[in-house]
């Protein structure tokens, strides 16, 4: 029977799955723009507005809890400094999706996840 359990698995290990939405999140908030399939976009979308949120809080405590989830603390201080400035006024929805088509070895539909500007 089956139970109605939150999130997706994506046929992967928790701690493989964690750590790739660290890695998209980095990204994201490092290049401000990145293609990946919809299903990892729509998964890492609320992580990424979670990330700006707490940049937008800036305390202490924020800034750590930051920290402990993205890799590299120059895209933190990114986070903490300018788009926290950025989206100041805007009360959510951070990010974009935009629909790319399939991707050419499997047809995987793939998106393109960026920050709005």
């Amino acid at each position: 029977m089956g139970r109605k359990i939150s999130g997706r698995r994506l046929n992967r290990s928790s701690g493989y799955r964690r750590a790739m939405y660290r890695n998209l999140v980095t990204d994201l908030l490092n290049y401000e723009k990145i293609a990946t399939t919809e299903a990892k976009a729509k998964h890492v979308r609320g992580l990424a507005e979670k990330m700006i949120t707490l940049g937008k809080e800036g305390g202490l405590h924020s800034r750590r809890q930051a920290l402990a989830f993205i890799f590299d603390k120059k895209v933190t201080d990114k986070v903490f400094e300018e788009l926290a400035s950025r989206y100041a006024t805007r009360p959510g929805g951070y990010t974009r999706i935009i629909k790319l088509g399939p991707r050419l070895g499997d047809g995987a539909a793939m998106v393109q996840l960026e920050l709005v500007k």
